[in-house]
C-alpha cells in the first residue's frame, strides 16, 4: 500500500488490512501485534490513567483511506461504533482525489486559561490596572513552565475582558498561552494559578476561578476540498447538497444532526489518538454558536466550474505531548501511522476527516437517504448478534436488506431457517 488509495480494501480480511496498513506507514511487528490485540493497555497502565478502574472496554480501530491532505497520501485511524463512519469518511475523499483532495492549515498551538477576578467596584479600571502589568504577569507565569519557553512556547499575551452576569460585573483575564505540541490543560491551568495572587494585589480583588477554556479560538484548523459535479452525480446532487447546507445553516435543529456527522468523522480519530473528545466537542459546538445562534460547522458553496466546494474552521486542541497519547500503546501506533510530527498536522488531518464525513452524509440525504447506505452494515451487525457466521451471515445480510426488514427478530427467524437447512 504504497498510496492511500486502494480498491477494494474493505474486501480483504483483517489482517491483509494491517499488513497493508503497516507497509504504508511502516508499523513494527510490535506496533502491529498492539493494534491486534483488544488488551494492548495492560491492567498497570489502566490503573493509573484513571480511578476506580474494574477493567478495560475495546471498540474497533478502522482507517479510512483514499485522503490526500497538503499533497501527501494519508490514511487515518478511526475508532468508533458506528456502522458507515469508515466507509463514508474513505469514499468521501476517493471523490475529493481527483481534485486534488484537501488543504488544511492552522492558525496555531495559542490555548486560552482564564482568571475570574470578582469584588471589583471599578471594573473599567481593573482593566487598565492589569494591562499595564502585562510583562509582570506574563514573566510570573512563564517562570512556570520553562521548558515550554525553551521550546518556543509560553505565554504571548494577556487580554481582559468585563462579563456582566447575574453575580455583577467580572472582570475576566486571558492568558493566551502557546502550548506547542501538547494540548496544554496542565500548563495553562498552573500558570492560572501562580499568577493569580499578584492579580488580586494589583485589583485589589479576589481571584475565583483560574482554569483554561475550551473554546480555543486562537488554536484553529481550517479546512477544504473541491468535489467536481461529475464525480458526485452531477449538477442536480451538486444543488441538492446546497439546499441541504442551508437548512444546515439556518436551522439550528438541523445543525445539531448535520454537525454530528462532522463530529462522526472527528472524535473517531481523536478517540484513536488518545486525545480528548470532550474537550473537542465543546469547543467545536460553542465555535458554531459564536454569532449567537448556533449553526453549520462547515460552509458549502458552488464554483464557477459548477463544482461542490466545503471547508470547515473549528478549534482543535490536540496534542502529542503527554496523556494518553503518550501511555496508551494503540495510541502511539495510531499516530505512528498517521506519520505525524506536530499537533498542528494532526488537528488538520481530524478536521479534514469531519469535512470529509458531512460531504458523504449531506450527499447521502440529497439522493439515497441516509437508511441506504446504513441498511447492509446495521444488517451485518444484527446477523454477528443472532450469532450468524460466514456464508450463513452473508445470506442472512442479503435477505434482510433486499425484504428491507433489518430487524433483529427477522434476523434471528433466518438465522434458524437457515441453520435447519444445514441440518
Amino acid at each position: 500500500m504504497k498510496t492511500s488509495s486502494y480498491s477494494g480494501f474493505f474486501k480483504l480480511s483483517m489482517e491483509e488490512r494491517l499488513k497493508e496498513v503497516a507497509e504504508f506507514s511502516g508499523l513494527t511487528d510490535e506496533e502491529q501485534a498492539v493494534l491486534r490485540s483488544a488488551d494492548s493497555l495492560d491492567d498497570e497502565k489502566a490503573d493509573h490513567m484513571i480511578e476506580n478502574v474494574i477493567g478495560k472496554f475495546a471498540l474497533p480501530m478502522g482507517v479510512a483511506i483514499n485522503f490526500v491532505i497538503n499533497g501527501k497520501d494519508v490514511v487515518i485511524p478511526m475508532v468508533c461504533e458506528e456502522p458507515s463512519v469508515v466507509a463514508a469518511c474513505s469514499n468521501a475523499a476517493k471523490m475529493a482525489r481527483p481534485s486534488g483532495g484537501f488543504k488544511a492549515s492552522s492558525s496555531g498551538n495559542v490555548m486560552i486559561a482564564q482568571i475570574q477576578v470578582l469584588g471589583i467596584a471599578t471594573p473599567a479600571a481593573a482593566k487598565g490596572m492589569i494591562l499595564e502589568k502585562k510583562d509582570e504577569i506574563m514573566r510570573i507565569c512563564n517562570e512556570k513552565d520553562p521548558v515550554l519557553v525553551s521550546l518556543g512556547g509560553g505565554v504571548k499575551d494577556v487580554e481582559v475582558r468585563t462579563v456582566d452576569t447575574k453575580a455583577g460585573t467580572m472582570v475576566i483575564v486571558h492568558l493566551l498561552v502557546d502550548t506547542g505540541d501538547a494540548m496544554g490543560a496542565n500548563a495553562v491551568n498552573t500558570m492560572a494559578e501562580a499568577v493569580a495572587p499578584f492579580i488580586e494585589e494589583v485589583t485589589g480583588g479576589t481571584v475565583e476561578l483560574r482554569i483554561l477554556s475550551n473554546l480555543a479560538d486562537h488554536r484553529l484548523v481550517r479546512a477544504r476540498a473541491t468535489w467536481r459535479k461529475e464525480d458526485i452525480g452531477g449538477e442536480e446532487v451538486v444543488e441538492k447538497m446546497l439546499s441541504a447546507y442551508a437548512f444546515a445553516e439556518a436551522d439550528p435543529y438541523r445543525a445539531a444532526t448535520n454537525n454530528k456527522g462532522i463530529m462522526n468523522g472527528i472524535v473517531p480519530v481523536v478517540i484513536a489518538t488518545g486525545n480528548d473528545t470532550r474537550a473537542i466537542e465543546s469547543g467545536a459546538h460553542a465555535y458554531a454558536a459564536r454569532s449567537g445562534r448556533y449553526t453549520s460547522m462547515t460552509t458549502w458553496e458552488k464554483d464557477e466550474n459548477g463544482d461542490l466546494v466545503g471547508s470547515i474552521e473549528i478549534p482543535m486542541a490536540v496534542g502529542l505531548v503527554g496523556g494518553a497519547t503518550k501511555i496508551h500503546p494503540a495510541a502511539k501506533a495510531a499516530v505512528k501511522l498517521l506519520g505525524v510530527k506536530t499537533a498542528s498536522e494532526l488537528g488538520q488531518i481530524i478536521a479534514c476527516a469531519g469535512l470529509a464525513n458531512n460531504m458523504a452524509a449531506m450527499k447521502a440525504l440529497a439522493t439515497e437517504g441516509i437508511q441506504r447506505g446504513h441498511m447492509s452494515l446495521h444488517a451485518r451487525n444484527l446477523a454477528n448478534t443472532v450469532g450468524a457466521k460466514g456464508e450463513i451471515l452473508e445470506k442472512i445480510v442479503a435477505q434482510m436488506v433486499a425484504d428491507k426488514k433489518v430487524r433483529i427478530e427477522y434476523a434471528q427467524e433466518l438465522f434458524d431457517k437457515y441453520n435447519s437447512e444445514r441440518k
